[in-house]
């Protein structure tokens, strides 16, 4: 629970963009409406700050699209030519697994 000294030592001022100040305004609302500084010192004594490497996440993101062109290749070469080869249709099933590789890889990172 938040226990807040009669005697606040240290002052210091923030600016916010408006959509922060609306997030601001909307938590003080659902805390019936108490002080700015109270939401805010609040959030510095309960909550919990996480740093997250997006690095890998943005490589899956680069691998899946570049999977996406292949895919899409493959689906415009089928339409323009009205037929598919087995080629094309190995080369779907191993984008397809692939596919399925990265997402089994992300999920340890997610929890």
């Amino acid at each position: 629970m938040l226990s807040l000294s009669l005697r606040m030592l240290k002052k210091f001022s923030i600016r916010l963009s408006e959509d922060e100040n609306r997030i601001l305004e909307a938590k003080m609302k659902l805390n019936n409406d108490p002080s700015k500084s109270y939401i805010l010192r609040k959030l510095i004594v309960e909550s919990d700050l996480y740093e997250i490497d997006y690095r890998e996440f943005r490589d899956i993101a680069t691998q899946l699209a570049k999977i996406g062109n292949n895919i899409n290749q493959i689906a415009k070469r089928a339409n323009e030519t009205r037929s598919i080869y087995q080629t094309d249709i190995d080369e779907l099933k191993k984008e397809v697994k692939e596919i399925c590789r990265l997402q089994e890889s992300m999920q340890p990172k997610l929890q």
